[in-house]
This record gives structure tokens, C-alpha cells and sequence, in this order.
């Protein structure tokens, strides 16, 4: 039986050798004991996170996403999720005596009457904004530096699922009010729904609970709003971090960083003061934001009615895809057994959902492509993947093409332009905007190789102009550093692949497969000599170094 004399004296505890520990130390002892605090915090709490400002993209989704919860737990206090018919007496004066629904009522019962409502409201949907937006560019910093790569394919999946829920988390929260801007909105979404063949009435009526609007929509909405979806969302955002802090950090190249460590700094105390004071400096941009710039004034457009529409009616920006893809769609229709397919509305839904499968999927589309079963814990500059670079900023260019054709009406009246040109100009651009963002974005990232050749085999330009002896001026080169050698020079160039020999030592001739020569082609598409600038060889930088290479 061990005994309290055997027991190793705690440090610090000399003047109080037979005394009793604090309380919070014996509260800790008693969670160790049962929850092993102790070791799982030695093995953790000294993880070192790599320091980058790119980074803090994520903390921004993060602190949003939990501003937007704590605001949304004040809101639903005073939220009626109901259409029942009631008469307005509330404060705002120019709608009192209108006949409008509890969940209309409610929402303006917040703005004006409950001790700082608007500001929970502004701050609320500011969030969801800055979320969503935050989403987008996080993951678009992951795409161009392949920071999507073995190991992390599924964290990309479990982003991806992230951004679509919180478009679809941020439309059913602005649909709530029932406010005539966001009953546009629902009416827009019910035809397209109605555009799905076979099933798309009866998802219609399981959603609206019969003929549109009904009596139940906004109860259903407030539902998916706050518990299913924010519910998935919160799973997904703590198997994200899970994954980040299981697969370590990713980091960009640079001297003493590799592949097997992380070069940064620790967890605690540093990384979290560094985080806490983030998540306060968000907050407050986000409170300053709402206080200042009005969004979504309800009032000013009043209740839904199934028979009004509001003038230059717009989806907030990250649903502008999807409506822009629609408007610019030509109002095709076909009758087909006795049914009539809406292909105007159909055709576009179905492009959407691809692109949004296409950008799920392309991690595993690159692995298979490059054969690559290494994992990466060292980012790409994005000049070093030209193709997926130009794969990005087309993509990019789709969806800002789409955007614009969202609002073709509001781009029209601003600039005084006809609708149906804005129109035919969505159209076109949607077909031949890419394929120029394509081409013009490779030929940058091939001609920055280029010049990081050349700086790593003739040195920095130092704008030094020296004229030689017999007369020739030239301009004086300074050798770089080590570090900037390492980084130019860090990455890893992929050698296309290639189908072999089709005829065995037997001389039998083997089947080539399809997707084998798909593979192939694509490989050549992507890192063949037209894709990627050779990196200098250390033989060719030594022969220059070594000559007449640095004037």
C-alpha cells in the first residue's frame, strides 16, 4: 500500500509538505483520474501550428460560424416561427394595421422593440455572409496550394459539405421574416423545384405542405434552420479540426521544413492567445460592420404576398450562381408523355449540381491523374501548378460570369444597358470566358517560372547598370540566398506518364485499357513540356555560379 511519504512531493510544495492542495489542483487531479487530462494534454498542448497569414482564412469561417451561433440562440426567443394572420401594432408606424404573419410580426417585433434586436439580427446575418465568403476563399486558398492532397481528401470533402450546407443553411435564414424580398426568393426556389421531372411536385408539396406558399413553409424552414442543418454543420466543422490537428498543419516551403515536420509555433500558450485575440478582433469587425451598414431591412419591402414581387429582387451573392445560370438559360420547354419538362429551368439545376460535384471530386480526378501516393504536408506555390492553377481561375470566372447574369436587371439599370445584351453577354462569356481565364492564367504561371529560373541561375536583378572595359554595359545580378534558393527550387516537378510498351518479351500484345489512355493524356496535359518549366539542375547552377553568370 503506497503511502503519502512515498509519494513524489508536487514542485512548489516544500513549505507546504503536509498541507492540502489547492482546490483547483485537486479538481484537476480528480478529472485526471478518470478523463487522463494530464497526458493528453502534454501530448497536445505543445503541437506546433505553422504561422502564415493565409491561414487565418479558416479562423475567420470558424469565428463566424460561432458568432453566428450565439446570436442565432438570441434570436429564436423572440421568433414566431408561424404564418398565422395577425394585425400589426408594433412600433414602426408605416405598416401598423397591416395584416401580415406571426413570423413577419416577430421579425419586426425584434428590429425595433427588443433592447438591441437589429444589431443581433445585422450581426447574424453579416456572419452568415462573412462565413460563406470566408468559405470560399479558404478553399480556394487550399485548391491553388493542393493543400487538398494525401492525406487530407476527405477534410476537402468535409469543406466542400461545409460551404453548400451554409449556402442552403443561409437561404432557408433569410426565407424566415416571410418579408416580400425573401418570399421572392422561396418562389423562385419552388419553380425550380417544380422543373425536376416525376418527383419534383411531390417534393414541392412535402416541402410546402401542399399548394405554394401554404400554411407551413416557414415552420419547416425554421427547422432545417436551426437544428438539422446547423447540426451537420457543427459535426462537420469538429471533424475538420479533428483531421487538421490529427494530420498536422500544412506549410508553405522554406529552409528546415519538410514533409515529416512542422516549423511554427506552439499551441499554448502562443497559438492560443494569438487565436482568442482573433476570435474578439472578428467579432468586433463584425459588430462595427452591423452597426454601420444595414442589411436586409424588412420593413422597407413588407410582408409576402404570393401576388407581388419586389423590384430587382437579388439572392444573397452566393446563391447568385445558381440564379444567374437560370436567367441566362433560354426558356426551353418540351412536352413529353403528356408532361411538360421546364428544360429553362431543369438544364441549369443540373450544370449547377455538376460544377458543385466536379469541385467535390477533384482531389481524387489529381491523384489519379499524377499516380502520386505520397503524402503532403508541403504546400505549392500556384505558378508551379500551372494547369490546376488555370483550372482554378476558370472556374472562378464561371461563377462571376453567373453572377452577373444573376443580376442582369440590376446591371441593366445601373448601366444603362439593354437586359437582353447583358443577357446574350452572360452566354457567351459563360462558354468563352473560361477558356480565355484558362489560357492566359497558364501562360502567367509558365512565364513566372521562367523568371524564377532565372533568378536561381543568374541572380536578382539589382538595377545596377556597369559598363565592362570594352565598352558593353550590363546590368549587375546578385546572387540569392540559400533560403530563397530552397524556396524556388523546393518543389517537385511531375514526369508525365506514360502507357509502356504494349508488347510483352513474348511478343504478345497486351490491351491498352480506355481510362489508362485517358490517364496518359491527361498526364501530358498536365505536366508535359507545354505545362511546366524544367527546374534548373544543380549541375547548371554551379556552372554559372561558377562562371560568368553573376555580372
Amino acid at each position: 500500500m503506497t503511502t503519502a511519504a512515498n509519494e513524489t512531493p508536487r514542485p512548489g510544495a516544500a513549505g507546504r509538505s503536509r498541507g492540502k492542495a489547492p482546490a483547483g489542483e485537486r479538481l484537476a487531479d480528480w478529472a485526471d483520474g478518470r478523463l487522463g487530462l494530464y497526458a493528453l494534454a502534454k501530448a497536445n498542448l505543445r503541437k506546433i501550428f505553422p504561422d502564415h497569414w493565409s491561414f487565418m482564412l479558416g479562423e475567420i469561417c470558424l469565428y463566424s460560424f460561432l458568432i453566428i451561433i450565439l446570436t442565432g440562440v438570441y434570436l429564436t426567443l423572440f421568433f414566431h416561427p408561424s404564418m398565422n394572420e395577425v394585425e400589426y401594432h408594433g412600433s414602426y408606424v408605416p405598416l401598423q394595421g397591416q395584416l401580415m404573419s406571426e413570423a413577419f410580426n416577430s421579425t419586426l417585433h425584434i428590429s425595433f422593440d427588443v433592447r438591441g434586436g437589429l444589431l443581433m439580427r445585422q450581426i447574424h446575418h453579416w456572419g452568415a455572409v462573412v462565413f460563406i465568403a470566408g468559405m470560399f476563399v479558404h478553399m480556394m486558398r487550399v485548391f491553388f496550394s493542393g493543400a487538398f492532397r494525401k492525406p487530407r481528401e476527405l477534410n476537402w470533402l468535409f469543406g466542400f459539405l461545409l460551404f453548400v450546407l451554409g449556402m442552403f443553411t443561409g437561404f432557408t435564414g433569410y426565407s424566415l421574416p416571410d418579408d416580400l424580398l425573401s418570399g421572392t426568393g422561396v418562389r423562385f426556389m419552388e419553380g425550380a423545384i417544380l422543373s425536376v421531372p416525376i418527383v419534383g411536385t411531390y417534393l414541392s408539396f412535402f416541402l410546402f405542405g401542399g399548394e405554394f406558399p401554404g400554411h407551413d413553409f416557414v415552420a419547416r424552414f425554421y427547422t432545417i434552420h436551426i437544428l438539422l442543418l446547423p447540426g451537420i454543420m457543427l459535426g462537420l466543422v469538429v471533424a475538420h479540426l479533428i483531421l487538421v490537428f490529427y494530420h498536422k498543419h500544412t506549410q508553405f516551403a522554406g529552409p528546415g521544413k519538410t514533409e515529416q515536420n512542422v516549423v511554427g509555433m506552439p499551441l499554448l500558450p502562443v497559438y492560443m492567445a494569438k487565436a482568442g485575440g482573433f476570435f474578439f478582433l472578428v467579432f468586433g469587425v463584425l459588430a462595427a460592420l452591423s452597426a454601420v451598414a444595414q442589411i436586409n431591412p424588412i420593413w422597407a419591402m413588407g410582408p409576402y404576398r404570393p401576388d407581388h414581387v419586389s423590384t430587382g429582387a437579388q439572392p444573397d451573392w452566393y446563391m447568385g450562381m445558381a440564379e444567374g445560370l437560370i436567367r441566362a438559360m433560354p426558356g426551353w420547354e418540351i412536352d413529353f408523355w403528356g408532361h411538360t419538362l421546364v428544360l429553362g429551368v431543369f438544364i441549369p439545376l443540373v450544370v449547377f449540381g455538376l460544377i458543385l460535384v466536379a469541385i467535390a471530386v477533384y482531389p481524387f480526378i489529381e491523384a489519379w491523374i499524377t499516380g502520386d501516393k505520397r503524402e503532403h504536408h508541403i504546400l505549392d506555390r500556384p505558378r508551379n501548378a500551372a494547369t490546376r492553377t488555370a483550372f482554378g481561375v476558370a472556374w472562378l470566372t464561371v461563377y462571376f460570369v453567373m453572377l452577373i447574369g444573376g443580376g442582369n436587371d440590376i446591371v441593366a439599370t445601373h448601366f444603362h444597358l439593354s437586359i437582353n445584351a447583358v443577357t446574350w453577354f452572360v452566354r457567351i462569356a459563360y462558354f468563352v470566358g473560361p477558356v480565355i481565364a484558362f489560357i492566359v492564367t497558364k501562360r502567367i504561371c509558365l512565364g513566372l517560372q521562367r523568371r524564377d529560373r532565372d533568378k536561381v541561375l543568374h541572380g536578382r536583378e539589382t538595377g545596377i547598370v556597369k559598363r565592362l572595359p570594352h565598352g558593353e554595359y550590363i546590368e549587375v545580378h546578385e546572387p540569392l540566398s540559400q533560403e530563397q534558393l530552397h524556396t524556388l527550387t523546393s518543389h517537385k516537378q511531375y514526369t508525365p506518364a506514360e502507357i509502356g510498351p504494349t508488347v510483352d518479351e513474348n511478343g504478345v500484345e497486351r490491351k491498352v485499357p480506355a481510362s489508362e489512355k485517358l490517364r496518359v493524356k491527361l498526364s501530358h496535359a498536365y505536366y508535359g513540356e507545354d505545362s511546366q518549366i524544367p527546374k534548373p539542375t544543380v549541375d547548371e547552377y554551379k556552372e554559372i555560379a561558377s562562371g560568368h553568370g553573376h555580372h
